[in-house]
């Protein structure tokens, strides 16, 4: 299943040393580009190598070999990590778990040597020097003095490009979460002197550039391989970027981000799933409606982070867990009772989104330590649409969508509604069809009259809860700091109170400003 996604070779960079930005770095290979770059397979295997790093954590599986030292490999996948700084510290996840780092999430009192915080900064511009090395080596010159043939090098141009989205992918992932950070190319080589940080502008500005140089390099909306990026990939970022842009670099660029989802839409490549739970099920790679996905596959795609992490973590109390496609329930993580009251039938019978489990479960939540306070989610599962259990008991077969098309509706009617050009009348229907889908009716259609912000915010919340994006839309609806939305734990307060404004972006690691000179930390740590 989904080979490409799975070809994993250690050909690239791989950090020996624990600050991860720190360009002074040895290969554990030490054969030279030259050796490693020699024939076709070798760009198939790095570029795959590339695509891996946001499913796996090393060259062995779910551990063993790791990619970065120090870091431990079950909780340092790249989706796991990117999960929970998007959910934990917001109304719709609290964990159970003490792990370091954790408690501090879910309380909102996180500091610059947060171990989460730490392995996701970690994450990302390992990704980035991935990418970059891919970029650097697969240079059109530098390919044909190789000997690679002409017929292949073509495909090598293909892979740059996708590599160059991968690259701004997690820059994106840098600047929302850091607000800054190292910003570095291809350009810099290893062992030269530490990068110089990108202020929110240089990066949104980089991100943007990227985005708009590569989108007509890659395939056509639809066509590429599974797990591979398409133009569609590139419009979806661009959307997000500039839906973001108030927030990142306090410039709405709402007009930009409207003509982003409408090209993602109008190319008619993509098509919404007829039932909203086969898109977290184990066979989600044939569901419509998924643009790109991070591929696990139960046989060769092991990680306990990714959807292994989101199948079990939510799982026990009165759960069997075989009923969910694996062995055992991880006892961890559960909901807000804010969060419930987004729903008003939360059986699932009027909108099929409300994915609860309740019972044992109580409502509310008192100390985060007690796994049967809060209503369980078990939204991903490792069953198949035919009601099938995936290949293994233990590692699902589901893979991650990080974009989808009702991403894109949703983004094109907040654009509209933010004042960006484009068709109320349209995004209004585009809204239906996700309610409509929904509720397996028209019956619940929102009318005009009802079609504002504030709707929007709490129809976004029904659909793409639990997907990492949750702290993201709440920064950019005014609602995450401060105190006109409050929820347990919040402003690290049982009841919810105020969160401080700096804890809008996390901390630079307090490793990174020793490794390099150059960066700051964020105001307020």
């Amino acid at each position: 299943m989904k080979p490409f996604a799975t070809r994993i070779c250690a050909l690239l960079l791989l950090a020996t040393v624990a600050a991860c930005t720190d360009l002074d770095l040895e290969p554990l290979d030490t054969a030279t580009p030259n050796i490693l770059f020699q024939d076709e397979a070798s760009y198939t295997s790095a570029i795959a190598k590339v695509y891996a790093g946001l499913a796996v954590t090393g060259q062995e599986g779910p551990f063993g070999s790791s990619d970065i030292s120090g870091l431990d490999e079950g909780f340092s996948n790249y989706i796991r990590l990117l999960w929970k700084l998007q959910e934990l510290p917001t109304d719709e996840a609290v964990i159970t778990w003490g792990d370091p780092g954790l408690p501090e999430l879910v309380e909102t009192r996180w500091g610059p040597s947060n171990a989460i915080v730490s392995a996701m900064y970690a994450r990302i511009y390992f990704q980035v020097s991935l990418a970059n090395e891919f970029i650097r080596e697969s240079e059109a010159d530098l390919v044909e003095s190789r000997g690679i043939p002409a017929a292949f090098q073509s495909t090598i141009a293909d892979y740059r490009a996708e590599a160059r989205f991968l690259r701004a992918l997690s820059y994106y992932h840098a600047l929302d979460l850091f607000g800054q950070g190292p910003l570095y190319d291809e350009t810099q080589t290893v062992g030269g002197t530490p990068p110089s940080p990108g202020t929110s502008r240089e990066i949104f500005d980089f991100i943007a550039s990227e985005l708009a140089e590569i989108a007509d390099l890659l395939p056509e909306a639809g066509e590429a391989q599974y797990g591979r990026v398409d133009r569609a990939s590139a419009w979806m970022l661009q959307s997000q970027l500039f839906l973001n842009a108030e927030v990142y670099i306090g410039e709405g660029r709402y007009d930009e981000a409207a003509a982003a989802a409408q090209r993602v839409i109008d190319a008619d490549a993509y098509e919404l799933a007829e039932d909203y739970s086969d898109l977290f099920g184990a066979d989600n790679d044939q569901t419509d409606g998924i643009i790109f996905a991070v591929p696990f596959d139960g046989d060769n795609t092991q990680s306990f982070g990714g959807t292994t992490f989101l199948v079990h973590a939510p799982l026990g109390g009165a759960v069997d867990a075989l009923e969910f496609g694996v062995n055992s329930g991880w006892n961890g993580l559960r909901t807000t009772p804010e969060f419930v009251e987004f729903f008003d039938d939360i059986s699932g019978d009027t909108d099929e989104r409300a994915i609860f489990f309740t019972e044992g479960q109580t409502l509310e939540i008192s100390e985060r330590e007690v796994f049967e306070q809060g209503y369980l989610i078990p939204k991903w599962t490792n069953i198949t649409s035919d009601g099938n259990v995936g290949s293994d008991l233990i590692h699902p077969d589901t893979d991650y969508p990080l974009f989808r098309l009702a991403d894109a509706y949703l983004n094109y009617a907040e654009a509209v509604l933010r004042g960006g050009s484009g068709d109320r009348g349209r995004a209004l229907d585009l809204v239906n069809e996700l309610r409509e889908r929904a509720y397996d009716s028209d019956s619940f259609d929102v009318s005009d009259g009802e079609f504002d912000l504030g709707f929007l915010f709490d129809e976004r919340t029904r659909e793409t809860y639990w997907e990492a994006n949750r702290r993201t839309d709440l920064r950019r609806f005014g609602l995450y700091t401060g105190d006109d939305y409050l929820w347990t734990f919040k402003g690290n307060n049982v009841d919810g109170a105020a969160l401080q404004d700096f804890r809008a972006v996390y901390p630079i690691p307090a490793s990174e400003l020793i490794s390099n000179p150059n960066l700051t930390q964020n105001d307020g740590y």
